[in-house]
């Protein structure tokens, strides 16, 4: 995981639409960055719909909600369709964004290890920086835990 008090790396990649979407896009917003392993599994899913049903909270403080993750851009504009997502989803199929924020290594699954993507959320700062950094998050509880850590 990258440090809290680092600028965090910029981006330009594709959202659901196919619309180049840049992190400096949302200067002046906190940033909600968070990474997850696959469209329309049963965890990704329940994170995506919390963060979903927490968004107007999260307007309230001034922040946004970006989902990363290595699915295509149809992948996740049928994810957003099916759950109604109201946020950005970015399509990283060639691991840019994921290795830049270092949430990319070794996982263990079911007693077997793969590399694979580590669930991890960074909260970003109006100016770009990191004020925030957790890994292997648990999908369900992940969004009100960044919600709480906003509102402190």
């Amino acid at each position: 995981m990258l440090e809290v008090g680092l600028q965090a790396p910029d981006f330009t990649m594709p959202n659901q639409n196919g619309d180049m979407v840049s992190l400096h896009d949302y200067r002046g917003k906190k940033v909600i960055l968070y990474f997850y392993p696959k469209d329309n599994t049963k965890g990704c899913t329940m994170q995506a719909q919390e963060f979903a049903r927490l968004q107007g909270q999260f307007a309230a403080e001034n922040a946004v909600i970006i989902g990363v993750s290595k699915d295509s851009v149809a992948s996740h504009k049928k994810f957003e369709e099916q759950h109604q997502l109201p946020f950005t989803l970015i399509s990283d199929p060639e691991l840019t964004v994921i290795q830049a924020y270092d949430v990319w290594g070794e996982k263990n699954m079911y007693g077997k290890k793969t590399m694979g993507l580590i669930r991890s959320t960074y909260i970003i700062d109006e100016a770009g920086v990191i004020i925030g950094a957790f890994g292997n998050v648990r999908a369900a509880k992940n969004p009100e835990k960044m919600l709480e850590e906003i509102s402190k």
